[in-house]
């Protein structure tokens, strides 16, 4: 049974209940003092946390996706297998329609920097009635590690732009429906490692130009915008920032501002300053001149580790570059919260594109 299946969570659950039920029925016949009747104790209480560790963690790792797959899980599963290549660059696995359009799982090859990721590409009905017109497109990212999946079953994003589509709150837009790293189960924050996985590259240029060719995407900086949560928020924000020339429009939802490091990055900089400081949000702004893109960034006053830090973003935005905060009160880094930030981030972050 794979990872995320709810017949693998159920078969735990049980199997923790039944563990719950027959160690109360042991536990009076182990209560000898002999090494056999300690050693059977200690045993009937492993096999029972165990159990419930198993069922809890399957339990939550299902809620959020964290991990898609027991090789995902192992690390095994690199994401980097090689793929067969369409004429035009892209290969399209399968589709379905869907309210307001149709969905297809994609693959987006990166021809400058030989990187390649899986994604979900949502049409609006308008993009199949209108084969000559072109579109605009946002990028939504996941967090890490994150499933694309979860942008359409948890965070709904094809309900959500299909919904204000029939409210004509936005024009028909394009959802490119990725997580933010290209190499797993490394965590690349988006980073052009030197030396290394060109990822901020590839999301800026190569995803763009696949997507350009293949789906009739206007190809203007003002038809583009990018939006994440948690990595994918920090992710789009940066990548924004970077490249103004590809995106005029970000939001992030409950990002940071400064590349994390830790046992699932490894090294992003090779102990290049320079390199670190271009990934800090702050510095950028600091010491760049600022880009001329428009942001959408959101925390909460209570429940949320980035709202000081948020805080501080938005005083230092300079223009040209705008920013706008949508604040909750209260709410934690999770999808709850950013589906109550969503039905007013989505359509703002639509509403900056524009088709030239």
């Amino acid at each position: 049974m794979g990872l995320t299946s709810s017949g693998l969570l159920v078969t735990i659950s049980v199997l923790a209940g039944a563990a719950l039920v027959a160690a109360v029925w042991w536990w009076p016949r182990l209560g000898a003092r002999s090494v056999a009747a300690v050693a059977g104790r200690v045993g009937v209480l492993l096999l029972c946390q165990v159990l419930t560790l198993a069922a809890l963690g399957l339990g939550v790792n299902g809620y959020f996706g964290f991990y898609e797959s027991w090789s995902d899980l192992l690390g095994t599963d690199t994401g980097t297998a090689p793929i067969t290549i369409a004429s035009t660059g892209l290969q399209v696995l399968a589709g379905h329609a869907v309210r307001g359009g149709r969905i297809e799982q994609v693959i987006l090859p990166g021809p400058a920097t030989g990187l390649s990721e899986e994604a979900y590409v949502f049409l609006p009905s308008a993009y199949l009635r209108e084969p000559a017109k072109r579109f605009p497109a946002i990028i939504a990212f996941t967090g890490y590690p994150g499933d694309p999946r979860n942008l359409m079953t948890r965070l709904h994003l094809p309900d959500r732009m299909a919904q204000a589509l029939a409210r004509h709150q936005v024009d028909p837009t394009i959802l490119v429906m990725m997580r933010p790293s290209a190499v797993l189960p490394r965590d690349t924050e988006c980073v052009d490692v030197p030396g290394g996985p060109q990822v901020q590259r590839y999301f800026a240029q190569d995803v763009r130009q696949d997507m350009i060719t293949h789906y009739r995407v206007a190809p203007g900086r003002d038809s583009w915008g990018i939006l994440g949560g948690s990595t994918g928020g920090y992710c789009a924000l940066k990548i924004a920032m970077s490249h103004p020339e590809a995106f005029s429009a970000a939001v992030s939802l409950s990002g940071y501002y400064k590349t994390i490091i830790d046992g699932t990055t490894g090294d992003l900089f090779a102990g290049r300053r320079s390199v670190e400081e271009r990934n800090d949000l702050m510095w950028r702004l600091a010491h760049l001149p600022p880009p001329a893109v428009n942001v959408l960034v959101t925390s909460s006053k209570r429940g949320e580790a980035d709202y000081v830090a948020t805080e501080r973003f938005l005083a230092a935005v300079r223009p040209p570059m705008r920013a706008s905060s949508l604040i909750l009160p209260s709410g934690g880094h999770n999808f709850n919260t950013w589906n109550r930030e969503l039905p007013q981030a989505l359509p703002w972050l639509a509403q900056q594109l524009t088709v030239d």
